[in-house]
C-alpha cells in the first residue's frame, strides 16, 4: 500500500515538472494578467471623453438625441431591434449566417423595425479584436485558427468584458460607453424620431448583461418603450431591470449556461426577495419562456440550421418564440405572453 502511495506521488510530482504542467500554470498566468488588464480599455475610453460626449453638458432642453433628424423616407419606421451577440465574436460586423436571417425575417415580419447588427457589446470603443495593438497578433493567430485557438481564446477574452459588465466599479462607465455606441448605430441605421419609438434589444449569451447594463442610460436619452429578449442569455439579476418596461428571457431545454449564471449570482435566487430581478418577476415584468429543446450554440442552438424534432430548423422555432411576443407595436401592452411559460 506505501509502496503504490508512493509511486503515485513519485509520478505526481514527475508530471508536474512536466512541459504540460508549465503550460497549464502558463496559461493560468496568463489569463490572471489578462483578466488585470481587461478594464483598461474603459477607463482609457472613459479619460478620452469630455463631459458634452457624455452627456453632462448640454444646451438647455436638449438631450443627446432630440436634434437628430427625422425620418425623411416613405415607411414609418418607429422600431428599433438592436442584436447584441454572444461571447463568441470577433468584431461588431460579424455575426453568424442564422443571427442575420433571425433579424432578416423579424424584419421581414414586422416593416416598421429596422435591425441593428453592428453593435460589439464586449469593446466600449465598438472595435473588433484585431484593434486591440497589444493582443493583435494573437487574436489574428486565433480568427485563423478558430477550431484550435479561436472557440477558446475569444469566448475567454469577452468573458472577461462580461465580467467587466457585471462588476458594480466598471458597469457604469463600460455601460455608458456601449449605450453611446447603440444610439449612435441606430441613427446610422435608420434617423432617430423625437416622437416615442419602440426600442428591442435581443440578446443571447453574455450580451444580455451589456444589453440589461445599458438600459438606465438608453431610458434617459431616449423616448422609448425599452423592452430586453434575452435568448439563453446569462446576467447577474442586478443592472437594468429598474428601468427596462419588459424582459423575456428564452431558455432551450439543452442550454445549461443561463442555469450557471442563475447559480453564480446570489441576486437571481429565489429567496433574494428584494433583488431587482426578483421584483419584476412579482411585478410582471420578467418572464420566463421555455424555446424548446435548443441548445447553447451551434447546430442545434437558437439560431442552429439543423431540423429540430418538430422537424424545422431551430432557428425557426426561436423566430416563432419572438414574433409572438406583444413587443411589436408600441401601442401593445407588454403582457408576460409565450408559447411556453417555465420558472425563474
Amino acid at each position: 500500500m506505501w509502496q503504490w502511495i508512493n509511486r503515485t506521488v513519485q509520478e505526481i510530482g514527475r508530471e508536474l515538472r512536466g512541459s504540460t504542467f508549465k503550460l497549464i500554470v502558463s496559461m493560468g498566468g496568463f489569463l490572471i494578467l489578462w483578466g488585470v488588464v481587461a478594464p483598461v480599455g474603459t477607463i482609457v475610453w472613459w479619460l478620452n471623453q469630455n463631459a458634452e460626449s457624455l452627456g453632462w453638458v448640454t444646451a438647455p432642453g436638449s438631450n443627446p438625441v432630440s436634434d437628430l433628424p427625422q425620418s425623411a423616407s416613405g415607411a414609418k419606421i418607429d422600431c428599433y431591434i438592436v442584436f447584441l451577440p454572444g461571447i463568441g465574436n470577433f468584431s461588431p460586423d460579424e455575426i453568424t449566417a442564422g443571427e442575420t436571417y433571425f433579424l432578416d425575417r423579424l424584419v421581414e415580419q414586422h416593416q416598421s423595425c429596422v435591425a441593428v447588427k453592428d453593435v460589439f457589446p464586449y469593446s466600449v470603443a465598438n472595435r473588433d479584436l484585431g484593434s486591440e495593438r497589444v493582443f493583435q497578433p494573437l487574436w489574428k493567430l486565433a480568427r485563423d485558427n478558430d477550431e484550435l485557438l479561436g472557440s477558446v481564446l475569444i469566448p475567454l477574452r469577452n468573458l472577461w468584458r462580461f465580467a467587466i459588465s457585471s462588476d458594480y466599479r466598471y458597469r457604469p462607465v463600460y455601460s455608458m460607453g456601449i449605450a453611446d455606441t447603440i444610439v449612435d448605430r441606430m441613427n446610422a441605421a435608420h434617423p432617430i424620431s423625437k416622437q416615442r419609438i419602440n426600442l428591442i434589444l435581443i440578446s443571447t449569451s453574455g450580451g444580455a448583461q451589456v444589453a440589461l447594463g445599458v438600459t438606465p442610460y438608453l431610458a434617459e436619452w431616449l423616448n422609448a418603450r425599452l423592452t430586453v429578449v434575452s435568448i439563453g442569455g446569462a446576467f447577474d439579476g442586478k443592472a437594468g431591470f429598474d428601468q427596462v418596461d419588459h424582459i423575456y428571457h428564452f431558455q432551450g431545454q439543452q442550454d445549461l449556461v443561463p442555469t450557471l449564471g442563475y447559480v453564480l449570482f446570489p441576486s437571481r435566487w429565489n429567496w433574494t426577495v428584494g433583488s431587482p430581478i426578483n421584483q419584476a418577476f412579482r411585478q410582471g415584468r420578467f418572464t420566463v419562456c421555455s424555446s424548446g429543446s435548443h441548445e447553447h450554440s451551434g447546430d442545434k442552438g437558437y439560431f442552429g440550421t439543423a431540423i429540430a424534432p418538430n422537424n424545422r430548423p431551430y432557428v425557426e422555432q426561436t423566430i416563432d418564440q419572438v414574433a409572438q411576443l406583444p413587443i411589436w407595436s408600441i401601442n401593445q401592452s407588454l403582457v408576460s405572453q409565450c408559447l411556453q411559460r417555465s420558472t425563474q
